[in-house]
């Protein structure tokens, strides 16, 4: 009974921003000429337009399936392998050529993805700009940008889904999109002790989304985010330190609206250990060692984290497992291009 209960199909739910990732190595004249960070996440401006043009013209350009939470979900689907269809996905495309590939990804990766689709707005994409073991990547929301509560999720046989599932993963980027839609399925965990979990996704989302982001944290049972972040999410709530351990245990008692669960805070630092505060401790987590040589490109390996960590989560596995399988997962990635994997993991 135990297992099956773990195993159901639509048993993590996500839902974000649906991207087609453009990725490439690129050089620093590159950056430099489109005012970019190495190692960032940033909203496409006017002045990045002609970036996505370029990138394919100059650079040899790969194609994946992305959008943060997306990947994760698929990450956590592949940890999982059997049964398919564990994590359902929601997220807008267009009806068009990458709205086509990433149905087709979806269901490579045996996710149950429910698009809406509108007609408005191509599907989105994001140019992850690889130099060395840093990546900056530069989304271009458009589809995903027109997610609609009322369209799509508030519909029932969508909303039938939500109320499947037990552990929830929303990428902070949607924060941009729809908080209303955020809201909704957050106080669905809470009202029925179900896992809701957040993520602090980039430090533009900590600053200047920061409203939106304090109206959901009362909702979040498992907040994750980097150590970049994490400084800043510390900067803008005041917390008056630059700790990460401190940090960790300071959002972990920032107020929640389901008491019957405390919440867990998990802050990742790239090739340093990982931070986990929970029942007034912190925890760190040494991360899996890996020759640079093997390194292929960082971009995923967030997402990949996540996606470990919610494999174990919804299997009702103990948190230093799911931290093990988080540390897995990232390592995996890194030696790959994009959010790929081999066909099967080996982890246990």
């Amino acid at each position: 009974q135990y297992l099956s209960l773990c195993f159901s199909t639509n048993s993590l739910f996500g839902m974000g921003n649906p991207l087609l990732d453009i990725s490439a190595v690129v050089d620093k004249d590159f950056l430099d000429k489109y005012t970019l960070k190495p190692n960032d996440q940033i909203l496409a401006e006017d002045k990045h337009k002609a970036l996505f043009e370029e990138i394919v013209k100059k650079f040899n350009v790969e194609y994946h399936a992305g959008g943060a939470t997306q990947n994760s979900i698929k990450i956590a689907q592949w940890m999982i392998q059997k049964p398919h269809n564990v994590g359902t996905f929601f997220g807008c495309i267009g009806k068009d050529k990458f709205g086509e590939i990433l149905k087709q990804k979806a269901v490579e990766a045996h996710i149950d993805a429910h698009y809406y689709e509108q007609e408005e707005e191509p599907t989105g994409s994001c140019a992850a700009c690889i130099t060395g073991d840093n990546r900056s990547l530069v989304a271009n929301l458009a589809a995903a940008n027109c997610y609609k509560k009322d369209k799509h999720l508030d519909l029932e046989e969508n909303w039938k889904l939500v109320e499947k599932a037990k552990v929830y993963y929303i990428a902070g980027f949607f924060l941009t999109v729809s908080l209303e839609s955020i809201l909704k399925v957050a106080k669905h965990a809470s009202e029925n002790n179900k896992l809701f979990c957040l993520n602090l996704s980039a430090p533009f989302i900590c600053q200047f989304f920061k409203d939106n982001l304090m109206q959901v944290m009362p909702y979040v049972d498992v907040l994750f985010g980097n150590e970049t972040e994490a400084a800043t999410f510390a900067e803008e709530q005041d917390f008056e330190t630059e700790d990460i351990k401190e940090i960790a245990k300071k959002a972990q008692a920032l107020p929640k609206v389901n008491t019957k669960r405390q919440r867990i805070v998990v802050l990742t630092q790239g090739k340093d250990e990982t931070t986990m505060a929970h029942e007034g401790k912190v925890e760190t987590f040494p991360v899996l060692k890996i020759d640079p040589k093997d390194m292929v490109d960082t971009n995923g390996a967030g997402d990949a984290f996540v996606g470990g960590f919610l494999s174990e989560l919804v299997q009702e596995k103990p948190l230093d497992q799911c931290v093990r399988a988080a540390h897995y997962a990232a390592n995996v990635i890194i030696r790959r291009a994009g959010c790929t994997f081999p066909e099967k993991p080996d982890f246990n």
